[in-house]
């Protein structure tokens, strides 16, 4: 992470239902304060973590046994010792964001030959200072190319140059940058110095860095024994129903595997529903009916990085659909996650714009706790819609 990382989901929003972040905190708040947070939360659970530990081999001992039993080798990063262990389930919950993407690009390769130190990926950016009076291009703008190109601008040669396919809702309004389409071509160093072309025909020379913030790659290296497997090309996981459980053994889960989500929360209601499955209390369809489901998601998502995708509302009717899963089992065993309400769905439908108000704050956004602050009140636009429903009815 780099230093001054900063979330892109207001506090409201991202955190678990029973654990509040402090009132006091800014309203998207810095990385140390999510690490605080998260220990804070898993106090109660940390003696059971093993830290700097790698886990090596996920198999299955018997793939055609009545009951699953899954042999786990680990390995300790301080001592170098290793360990075997079994057990009767599995949580992935490694997270996707390890192996970046880099699109290929016409003559890429050939320029990163012969200018090896300035393509980069934002997993290996740590601060803005190493960008002071270079020319740079930031690739992406989506949260982290946003968040990367707001600390950039400030200390790069003017204009800082942001290229992408499409309209960002969270770009803010700072000046110093200039918005341009997608690159189609990194132009041969016989032929220009450092150079690259735009879709537009647009040929932007001297550039001292481009920084891809253009995603992941889904890896599970430690899972290489699965019959039917997760990887083909890492845009997606495949064989699995709704985005968690394996199909083939439903003893392996994994965790917020969707893009475009709220972390926290849906993970909390993602364990939610693999905890009432694995006790029995909710039975999943047949492999027959979950791989339905996976074709019904290509044939509308497609087969590639646009399958796990979630955006608004899909991401929040998602949520409520694993809370509702979970409250189909009897009585109120076991924890359960929030459910969404209309306020928190006006909230999620207007965070771009929050988001975005928050950046062009400047360094004052610091001081920033609430959405109102910023000129986002709930109430009073419900006030608003309803004046305006009589008004409709009266006319």
């Amino acid at each position: 992470m780099y230093d001054r990382l900063e979330t892109n989901i207001p506090k409201p929003l991202m955190s678990y239902s029973d654990t509040p972040f402090p009132p006091e905190c800014q309203l998207f708040p810095h990385r140390d304060l999510v690490t605080d947070y998260l220990e804070r939360y898993a106090e109660e659970v940390k003696s059971l973590i093993q830290f700097k530990t790698q886990v090596i081999d996920v198999r299955l001992q018997n793939p055609h046994a009545i009951h699953d039993i899954w042999t786990v080798r680990s390995k300790n990063l301080t001592t170098g010792e290793q360990n075997t262990a079994s057990y009767n389930a599995v949580v992935v919950s490694s997270g996707h964001y390890t192996i970046p993407f880099i699109p290929s690009v016409p003559g890429m390769k050939e320029w990163n030959n012969a200018y090896p130190s300035i393509i980069s990926h934002s997993k290996f950016f740590r601060r803005p200072e190493d960008f002071v009076n270079k020319k740079v291009l930031v690739v992406g703008n989506a949260a982290s190319g946003v968040d990367i190109a707001a600390q950039i601008v400030s200390y790069c040669a003017p204009p800082l140059l942001i290229s992408s396919r499409s309209e960002s809702f969270l770009l803010s309004s700072a000046a110093g940058r200039e918005e341009l389409p997608e690159i189609t071509e990194f132009i041969s160093p016989s032929v220009n110095n450092r150079a690259v072309r735009f879709s537009d025909g647009r040929v932007e020379s001297d550039i001292n860095a481009i920084v891809y913030c253009t995603g992941y790659l889904y890896s599970y290296p430690f899972l290489p024994s699965l019959r039917s497997q997760l990887i083909s090309d890492g845009l997606r996981v495949q064989n699995l129903f709704q985005h968690v459980f394996y199909m083939e053994h439903p003893s392996l889960a994994f965790l917020t595997l969707p893009m475009r989500i709220l972390p926290f929360p849906l993970c909390e209601a993602q364990a939610a529903v693999i905890a009432r499955v694995w006790s029995n209390r909710l039975q999943l369809p047949s492999v027959k009916r979950m791989h339905e489901w996976e074709d019904s998601v290509i044939a509308e998502k497609g087969d590639g990085k646009g399958f796990h995708v979630q955006n608004f509302p899909e991401d929040f009717d998602y949520h409520n659909f694993l809370y509702d899963l979970a409250a189909q089992t009897d009585g109120n065993v076991g924890k359960m996650p929030h459910r969404w309400n209309e306020k928190e769905r006006w909230l999620r439908q207007k965070f771009p714009a929050i988001k975005k108000a928050f950046a062009d704050r400047g360094e004052e956004r610091h001081c920033v706790t609430t959405v109102e602050e910023l000129g986002f009140d709930y109430e009073a636009w419900l006030e608003n819609e309803r004046e305006e429903d009589e008004s409709e009815q009266r006319a």
